[in-house]
C-alpha cells in the first residue's frame, strides 16, 4: 500500500492525457492533505521498482518521492473500457466526474460539519455514494471486485463496478458516525491509495479477511470504516447491527 504526506509543487493536466491518466484517487481529494501554500506530497513507494542504468548495473527506485497530485495515484488507461454501450473513455469522464463533482462539496460539507446540520440529507447522501465508489475504484478494490464476481477480465470487473457502485452506502447510513478531529495535534491524517479503509479487531492481519485484496466486510460486528476528510479531520462509521 502506497502512504503519503505534505508538501509543493502540481500543475494541471494537459488536454492530451486527460482522460488517459485515470487517478483512482482524485486530485482535488489528494490536495486536501497539502499544507497551506504546499502543493506537493510526500509519496511513500513501499514497492519501488528495480531497473538497470545504461552501464548494465540493476538499481531500486526511489521508494519516497515529492510529488504534485498530477503524478500522484494514477494508472494509464485503468478505466478504458470496450463495455458495449460505453465510449472508451466514459467511464473516466462521465461516471466518475458525476460522483467525483458532488463528491468534493459533500467531503467539505462534513469537513467543516456543526451540530445542529443543515441541508445534511443531501451531503450525507453524496458523501456516502463518493465513498462507495472511491472504495471499489482503487485497484485493491478492483481486484476485490473481480475476486467477488469470479471473473477478472477488465471488462466485466469494470461493468460490476457500474452495477454495484452504490453498494455500501446502506450500511454505513445505518452505522454510527463520528468525525475526529486533530486541530489540536502535531500529528495528522494521511491519504494512502486505498483511502476508504476498514478496521476490525477481530480480524488480525493474518486473518483470511485481510488476505490480498480482502478487508473486513462492512456488514461485520464492529467492522470501523475510516476515511480521512482532510489533514485535520476524519469520518469513522461504525457498523453495530
Amino acid at each position: 500500500i502506497l502512504k503519503i504526506k505534505l508538501l509543493q509543487g502540481t500543475s494541471s493536466m494537459s488536454q492530451s492525457d486527460e482522460y488517459q491518466k485515470h487517478h483512482y484517487v482524485p486530485q482535488w481529494y489528494q490536495q486536501k492533505f497539502m499544507l497551506p501554500g504546499e502543493h506537493q506530497l510526500f509519496y511513500l513507494n513501499l514497492r519501488p521498482d528495480y531497473f538497470y542504468d545504461p552501464r548494465g548495473v540493476g538499481h531500486v527506485d526511489r521508494a519516497l518521492n515529492r510529488w504534485g497530485s498530477k503524478k500522484c495515484f494514477f494508472e494509464k488507461n485503468l478505466y478504458t473500457t470496450k463495455i458495449k454501450g460505453f465510449a472508451p473513455k466514459d467511464i473516466e469522464k462521465y461516471f466518475f466526474g458525476a460522483i467525483d463533482a458532488k463528491g468534493k462539496p459533500a467531503t467539505g460539507y462534513f469537513e467543516r460539519f456543526n451540530y445542529p446540520p443543515e441541508d445534511w440529507k443531501t451531503y450525507m447522501e453524496e458523501l456516502l455514494v463518493y465513498m462507495s465508489a472511491q472504495k471499489l475504484r482503487t485497484p485493491k478494490g478492483l481486484s476485490f471486485l473481480g475476486s467477488k464476481i469470479g471473473d477478472m477480465n477488465k471488462n466485466a470487473v469494470l461493468k460490476a463496478m457500474l452495477k454495484w457502485s452504490r453498494i455500501f452506502c446502506a450500511i454505513w447510513m445505518e452505522g454510527v458516525w463520528q468525525i475526529a478531529d486533530a486541530s489540536e495535534s502535531n500529528t495528522k491524517f494521511i491519504v494512502s491509495d486505498h483511502p476508504v479503509t476498514v478496521y476490525n479487531r477481530e480480524c488480525g492481519p493474518r486473518s483470511e479477511w485481510c488476505r490480498g485484496s480482502n478487508d473486513p466486510d462492512i456488514w461485520l460486528q464492529g467492522t470501523h470504516t475510516i476515511f480521512p476528510l482532510s489533514l485535520e479531520k476524519i469520518l469513522i462509521l461504525t457498523n453495530l447491527s
